[in-house]
């Protein structure tokens, strides 16, 4: 859990956040988004050391990569992750943006439209990839119960805001801890849909496999898909070469079998999509440690 008081570091650190993100709001939508993807790639990204870290994971799990290839994506990745800060801060100009494009498709988007008419339970099972909380727009938007389990921020001062802007997209959202985790399963077991991520580096997780690397990774959402009888669904929303708009693609469930099979096939899943579009997955995590 994060610290109640913020060091002085912290207070720097949101204070430069406000302060870029106070200047962006003048600017209109369509070019504020764009503007604060540049600051993260061409700014944050150097200062923060997150070129070097996404350097080090591409050349282990890409080593077939160019040089070239590999510093494209160094700028681009970055430039994803502020786009998606920018809009999580622009509030009802990005949930409507969603809610009115209804971005949802796939070969699962049937099977959700089931469980919602029979009250069923879903785990959502979701990446650091495109724009995370578009998917929960979309699934809002249609009037869905999506609820998601979050990690407060270490920075405390900077997680008195971040918070309330995610619950403005969507709720209920959960902490990780003992009391976030006893409403989520209340959530769950009245058919609520959970999103849960899987694609962090978990130390208590199941050594699996992704990018043909051994990767912990949690079982979680299996767990608790076959606890609950609950649909297990890949889902993400892929961000379309405007760089503005979505496609929220809903994947086909994953059949209940043994957690770390259903776990596997989540990996599986997710290494075809990341390769679809490097640019959008979170390569600045330490997914893989040695």
């Amino acid at each position: 859990m994060p610290d109640d008081k913020p060091s002085l570091p912290d207070h720097l650190g949101n204070a430069a956040f406000l302060a870029i993100m106070g200047i962006a709001r003048i600017l209109p939508y369509e070019r504020r988004i764009p503007a604060i993807g540049w600051v993260f790639s061409h700014v944050i990204a150097p200062v923060a050391g997150w070129r070097r870290r996404i350097r080090d994971n591409l050349h282990l799990a890409r080593p077939d990569l160019s040089e070239a290839e590999v510093e494209d994506l160094v700028r681009r990745v970055p430039e994803n992750a502020g786009r998606s800060l920018a809009e999580i801060y622009s509030g009802d100009q990005f949930t409507s943006r969603i809610h009115d494009a209804d971005p949802l498709q796939g070969p699962g988007l049937s099977d959700l439209e089931a469980a919602f008419e029979t009250g069923r339970p879903v785990i959502l099972a979701c990446a650091h990839f495109g724009n995370y909380d578009a998917m929960r727009a979309a699934l809002s938007g249609r009037g869905w119960p999506v609820g998601a389990l979050y990690r407060p921020m270490n920075n405390e001062a900077f997680n008195r805001h971040y918070v309330p802007a995610i619950t403005a997209i969507a709720e209920p959202l959960f902490p990780r801890g003992r009391s976030g985790l006893a409403a989520m399963l209340r959530f769950l077991r009245g058919g609520g849909w959970l999103a849960l991520g899987f694609d962090q580096f978990a130390h208590d997780g199941a050594e699996l496999r992704f990018f043909d690397l051994p990767s912990r990774t949690v079982l979680t959402p299996a767990e608790l898909a076959r606890r609950y009888e609950a649909l297990l669904v890949p889902i993400a929303a892929i961000r379309q070469p405007d760089g503005l708009s979505f496609r929220v693609q809903v994947g086909v469930p994953v059949k209940h079998d043994d957690p770390r099979r259903m776990m596997q096939a989540l990996n599986d899943d997710l290494e075809r999509l990341v390769r679809q579009h490097m640019d959008q997955w979170f390569w600045i995590h330490r997914r893989w440690k040695r």
